[in-house]
């Protein structure tokens, strides 16, 4: 499949190592826009392309709407003309190097929905041309780049490793990591050939620190999988902790940091109120999916599952005992929600337990409102709330505060102060001595 006579992938690597290509970030999203300004950044010409108008419009105005992103970056990104976005995707025939980066989630069912995945394929597909690479970055069940997307491209009449190359690179994007940057978080590589896992490597090294080939798509693949699935096993193990302990009577955060004490052999895991984000709740599902369709049954996987959906029912027992140790029925309650994010600091509420606790809250009857400085309207059940000031009256107000997001600009000490019964999951109110707080 791979020549050895100068083929239009050679000259991609000159024009690569001259940051003379031009690429395209289809999904303008947590992964995609972040991506796309590091591209830009480093030197090379990109056209973001995202059917969301609306985001389209935001870019083109130099106006940023992920939190990651540095607002004057993208400006002076797009005032030079390193940086455009787009609707239309025509335009991807125009450039050289193409990048996947749009949402996987799950069906009702469970099952992997790789419909943009797909979308996105075939649109590439009808302009692909010679000299052309092209990278998937969406978290997937492995074998979809060489099983799904190679037979799309090979349908070209095109060669995969000499006129074009095919390549998976999973997104390891953390949300508020400021240690952790895209520039210095060491990706992994796994190109359909030889030569396109190189050429693949060669442009990503242009703005990536540390690049780690891998020998397939599929391994690459594996390894986004493993990755999350083993920080969903032992979340769900550290939440079944919590459950044991708070039917022994013991308090949980002080057995995790006695045991992290041991400085071999554990890895501390939190407990908190359900599982968040786009990856941790859904990525695992993908793998067990696929090892379904070879009559294997992901046990671990399914069994960690279990567990961390329970977590929000769970949360919402102790908010139901907090209140009856008070004299309160949980409905008609005055309940407020510190936080409703999936993790600190962060806007992002998808797939945030935050929602189902909410939500559950309502249907017994309590009254609810909450507080977050990330997340000024919330879309729960088709009713649309908005986030309160926090001030003491609010809190006073309140028969209970729930802590589900422990962003760092709460004063807990003071929201501890201030009202009659605090509901902690997160732990952010560690170090402070009060009766009027439960603990997950």
């Amino acid at each position: 499949m791979e020549g050895s006579s100068f083929s239009p992938l050679d000259a991609l690597r000159e024009r690569i190592e001259a940051r003379e290509a031009s690429v395209a970030v289809i999904g303008l999203g947590y992964v995609g826009l972040p991506l796309a300004v590091e591209i830009a950044s480093a030197g090379f010409r990109v056209l973001g392309v995202d059917l969301d108008r609306s985001r389209v419009e935001s870019i083109s105005n130099g106006s940023n709407y992920i939190p990651d992103v540095d607002d004057r970056l993208l400006g002076e990104l797009v005032a030079r003309g390193r940086l455009e976005a787009t609707d239309l995707f025509d335009r991807v025939g125009e450039v050289e190097a193409v990048i996947i980066c749009v949402p996987t989630p799950l069906t009702k069912h469970k099952e992997p929905d790789i419909s943009h995945i797909v979308a996105s394929a075939e649109e590439i597909a009808r302009r692909l041309h010679p000299g052309m690479l092209v990278i998937l970055e969406s978290t997937t069940y492995p074998g979809t780049t060489e099983e799904l997307i190679l037979p799309m491209m090979g349908r070209t009449g095109l060669r995969v490793g000499h006129d074009f190359s095919l390549a998976f690179s999973p997104e390891r994007v953390d949300p508020g990591n400021r240690q952790w940057r895209i520039s210095n978080t060491p990706k992994i590589m796994g190109g359909v050939t030889p030569r396109c896992t190189e050429l693949a490597t060669a442009f990503y090294r242009t703005f990536i620190q540390q690049v780690i080939p891998v020998s397939s798509p599929k391994a690459a693949e594996m390894i986004k999988l493993l990755e999350n699935t083993f920080r969903a096993v032992n979340i769900a193990l550290v939440n079944e902790v919590a459950i044991m302990c708070d039917r022994l009577g013991i308090d949980t955060w002080e057995v995790i940091e006695g045991a992290s004490t041991k400085p071999f052999g554990f890895t501390p895991f939190y407990p908190g109120p359900g599982l968040g984000g786009h990856c941790i709740p859904i990525d695992p599902h993908y793998l067990s999916w696929k090892l379904k369709s070879l009559n294997y049954h992901a046990r671990f996987i399914e069994l960690a599952g279990e567990i961390n959906s329970a977590m929000p029912r769970f949360v919402l027992g102790k908010i139901a005992d907090a209140l009856n140790d008070h004299g309160k029925a949980l409905k008609g309650s005055r309940i407020l929600v510190l936080g409703v994010s999936y993790k600190r600091d962060v806007s992002d509420v998808r797939e945030s337990p935050a929602l189902e606790i909410i939500q559950a809250l309502l249907e017994k009857g309590a009254s609810v409102s909450y507080h977050d400085p990330y997340v000024p309207h919330l879309r729960v059940d088709g009713a649309l709330l908005e986030s309160v000031t926090l001030g003491g009256e609010i809190l006073r107000n309140a028969h209970c505060v729930v802590i589900l997001t422990d962003h760092s600009s709460v004063d807990y000490e003071w929201i501890v102060e201030e009202s009659s019964l605090v509901v902690d999951t997160r732990n952010a109110t560690r170090g402070i001595a009060s009766p009027k707080i439960r603990r997950l």
